[in-house]
């Protein structure tokens, strides 16, 4: 009588199985054991240490955590990364979902203009940075000269929001913040593509039996498109979360000239991971700037948490 799939053969083979296997996958295993959970180990040790990187970190046990209670410069940092996180996310979903909306209409070169879209996305963050930089120049910046043939200039100047050149994007701290805004939105081609995607998946019954029962676009966009996608703008906004809580690269370069918005505690180009960074490797304070890395993780954990928890509520699960 033979043996079959699941006898005494198989049985013997199985270690051997799950030993090749583990083989494969030992280089992973390894790399994220030595890139990923050693350092996260040493970072919670840190976090209880005074380490000034040239000397042996010393044990303080919560007195970073109490630090940071009292520390002005923290507390700044963080009201302008919620601010900035706020204002971007409202922003970013808003703007995709209209461009997605646009894109999926049948028009002439649709495909020049979904490209057009997500091209911005492609350019490196520093380049396009750099670029931002010089159009947001407050004397040569294209920018201004718009607002200057347009008479917007002139607006701002009569309403007392912005001198008579246009508004010094870079150093007045009352338009960091819009400048900063502004060159997130235009990089919001990766989510403009999620959201076209989602919309193309939306069955064509819905829009039929809407189209059926008298819904104008309003009430077919809200009563229809939006419940279906909703889980893919529940996935947007958390990983914008995400990263508008770690931005760091638009901000380091926009405002790290001499006199800018970064230059102290009070300014608004000075965000979180800014602090972080300049705590860590300027003052080389790695244990405290350890325990602001942790403070930042567990606030991104229950603002993602809230997210799934609002979710019950307002996101339709569709079953298939």
């Amino acid at each position: 009588m033979g043996v079959g799939h699941g006898g005494p053969v198989a049985d013997a083979r199985q270690p051997y199985e799950q030993a090749a296997g583990l083989l494969w996958a030992s280089p992973w295993l390894v790399g994220f054991a030595l890139f990923m959970l050693a350092p996260i180990a040493m970072s919670i040790y840190y976090s209880f240490t005074d380490y000034p990187l040239i000397e042996s970190p010393l044990w303080v046990g919560l007195a970073n955590y109490e630090r940071l209670l009292s520390d002005e410069r923290f507390w700044h940092a963080l009201k302008q990364t919620c601010v900035y996180a706020a204002l971007s996310i409202a922003g970013c979903v808003t703007l995709s979902l209209a461009l997605a909306l646009l894109l999926n209409q049948k028009v002439r070169f649709q495909a020049f203009f979904r490209a057009a879209v997500f091209l911005p996305t492609l350019v490196p963050l520093v380049a396009s940075s750099v670029v931002w930089t010089w159009l947001l120049n407050s004397e040569v910046g294209l920018i201004n000269r718009v607002l200057g043939l347009t008479g917007l200039a002139t607006l701002l100047d009569v309403a007392g929001l912005a001198p008579a050149g246009g508004p010094n994007w870079l150093l007045d701290s009352g338009w960091a913040m819009a400048a900063l805004v502004l060159v997130t939105l235009w990089g919001v081609g990766q989510t403009v593509v999620i959201y076209l995607a989602a919309l193309q998946d939306v069955p064509a019954q819905l829009y039929e039996a809407a189209a059926i029962d008298g819904m104008g676009p309003a009430r077919t966009f809200f009563n229809v498109t939006l419940p279906m996608i909703s889980p893919v703008v529940m996935f947007s906004v958390i990983t914008l979360t995400i990263g508008a809580f770690q931005v760091f690269v638009l901000p380091y370069v926009l405002f790290n000239a001499p006199g800018t918005a970064r230059g102290g505690p009070d300014q608004v180009g000075y965000f979180y991971t800014f602090y972080l960074y300049d705590t860590g490797f300027v003052y080389q304070q790695m244990g405290y700037a350890s325990a602001m890395a942790w403070v930042q993780a567990v606030l991104v954990m229950l603002l993602t948490g809230a997210t799934f928890w609002v979710s019950r509520r307002f996101v339709h699960q569709r079953s298939d």
